[in-house]
C-alpha cells in the first residue's frame, strides 16, 4: 500500500473518531453533573460555538496519536493537522448558520438529519485538506513558528471562550431554535437534561417538542 493510501485511511478513521467522540461530548457536561472543568472539552449550551468545540479536542488527540504511526511517511504533518483543526469548525459554522438562515427565511422545519450531515461534511472536508497537505511535497513557505502560533491560538480559543464568551450570536445559547440571551455556562440546566430518572416535564431528548406541547396546552386553556 502506498503512503498516500495509508494516510487516506488514517484520515477516514479520523472522520469516524471525531464524529463519534464529538457527539459523546455533547452529553459529557450533563453526565459529569455539570462539573465546570468538563466545560473545557464538552458543550455547555446549544450555541453554534459549543457545537464546534466538541470536534476540536478529539481531532487534536487523534493528530497526536496518528503522528506516532505516520510521521515517517507524511510531509508537513503538523501543518496539515492544524489546517484540519481550523477548517472543520469554520466550515461547520458557516454551513450551519447558512442552513438556519434558510430555515428562518422559508419557514421550513429544522432537520436533525441535515444538521448531522453538516457535521460529517465539515469533518470530512477538514480531513481531506489534511490528507492533501500530508501527501504533498514539503511546503517551505510556512515556517514552524507560524504553525505553532496557529495551534496556540486554536487551543486558547477553544479552552477559554466557553468560560469567557464574547456577547455575539455565535456564542449565544440557541435553545429550541431560539436565541435566549445566555452565554457560556448556564445558571439552570434542568430544561436541558437528557438523562434523568422519572418524569421531568420539559426535559429529555424531545424537550423542544415538550415545550411546544406545553405552549399549545396553555394557549388552549380557557
Amino acid at each position: 500500500m502506498s503512503a498516500r493510501h495509508k494516510l487516506l485511511l488514517w484520515e477516514v478513521g479520523c472522520i469516524f473518531w471525531v464524529a463519534l467522540a464529538g457527539s459523546l461530548l455533547h452529553f459529557a457536561f450533563e453526565l459529569s453533573e455539570y462539573w465546570r472543568p468538563m466545560a473545557l472539552l464538552a458543550a455547555v449550551n446549544e450555541s453554534a460555538w459549543e457545537h464546534t468545540k466538541m470536534y476540536f479536542w478529539p481531532g487534536l488527540l487523534f493528530a497526536i496519536v496518528q503522528y506516532t504511526y505516520t510521521r515517517k511517511i507524511a510531509h508537513n504533518y503538523w501543518l496539515g493537522k492544524v489546517v484540519a483543526l481550523a477548517l472543520t469548525p469554520l466550515l461547520i459554522l458557516v454551513v450551519y448558520l447558512s442552513y438556519l438562515q434558510y430555515v428562518d427565511s422559508t419557514g421550513a422545519k429544522p432537520s436533525l438529519a441535515v444538521m448531522l450531515a453538516i457535521m460529517v461534511a465539515g469533518i470530512s472536508a477538514g480531513q481531506l485538506g489534511s490528507w492533501l497537505i500530508l501527501s504533498s511535497p514539503s511546503i517551505r513557505t510556512v515556517k514552524r513558528p507560524h504553525v505553532v502560533t496557529a495551534y496556540a491560538v486554536l487551543m486558547l480559543a477553544f479552552s477559554s471562550l466557553t468560560y469567557f464568551p464574547p456577547r455575539v450570536f455565535v456564542f449565544e445559547n440557541f435553545y429550541c431554535y431560539q436565541y435566549t440571551g445566555d452565554y457560556g455556562i448556564l445558571d439552570n440546566y434542568e430544561p436541558y437534561r437528557v438523562f434523568y430518572k422519572g418524569e421531568r416535564p420539559g426535559a429529555g431528548v424531545n424537550y423542544c417538542a415538550t415545550l411546544a406541547q406545553q405552549a399549545t396546552s396553555a394557549k388552549n386553556q380557557p
